[in-house]
């Protein structure tokens, strides 16, 4: 009865004796049921030709190019200059409204002033020229298209 106490098996788990373990040792129970543990690559710390880091994006990925400043301004500004809203243009009119609120300078245009609608409409035109030149003028240097 004394060995029985000192030494046990549990169904299910083979060669591991339940026995009180000694300080030293750890105790460690291996099972047919369970798979031994392995080691998980961390698939970030994989070195790579990038120095060594993983990157999800390039260094440089807003790659600036002065060509697609250049050209995507005198773009949205031919256009913007054709006199085709009774008369005038709309990068014209834009900066007519901006001389018009200078005129009352300390205060501010107010919210039923053409301002804003000119404003908003002249500055969407040309982020959206120089949104899409830049993807078409990258896109031909890198070959995506």
């Amino acid at each position: 009865m004394a060995a029985m106490a000192t030494s046990t098996t549990i169904a299910g788990f083979s060669k591991s004796p339940l026995s009180l373990p000694s300080r030293s040792s750890k105790p460690s129970l291996t099972s047919g049921f369970v798979r031994p543990q392995v080691a998980i690559k961390n698939p970030l710390s994989q070195k790579l030709a990038s120095g060594g880091k993983f990157t999800c994006f390039e260094r440089n990925w807003l790659r600036t190019d002065l060509n697609v400043i250049g050209f995507g301004l005198v773009g949205w500004l031919v256009p913007s200059s054709i006199p085709v809203i009774n008369g005038n243009s709309l990068t014209g009119l834009f900066f007519q409204s901006i001389g018009d609120e200078l005129a009352h300078w300390p205060s501010g245009p107010a919210l039923t002033s053409q301002f804003w609608l000119w404003l908003v409409t002249w500055h969407l035109g040309l982020f959206l020229c120089l949104t899409f030149g830049q993807i078409g003028f990258k896109g031909r240097t890198e070959e995506y298209f």
